[in-house]
């Protein structure tokens, strides 16, 4: 029973990818879209499109940090 607990959390801990690709392809198409509109801006939403993604990113590796986790202990 406890191993298969280890596998259902991992899995759970594992799915926090899809909401940071989700996020993350979010935070790309408005940047994007707002450089298309107004190319003046385009150093500041690139410079905030790279922080958003860094930290959207950082979900993703917690999750799979997470995940290794509750599988080794």
């Amino acid at each position: 029973m406890n191993d298969g607990l280890k596998y259902i959390g991992a899995a759970i801990a594992v799915m926090t990818g899809f909401g940071s690709g989700i996020g993350e392809g979010m935070i790309c198409s408005h940047a994007i879209d707002g450089m298309a509109r107004n190319p003046q801006m385009y150093s500041k939403l690139r410079t905030g499109m790279i922080v958003g993604c860094a930290l959207d990113e950082t979900t993703g590796i917690y999750g799979l940090v997470i995940a290794i986790l509750c599988l080794v202990m």
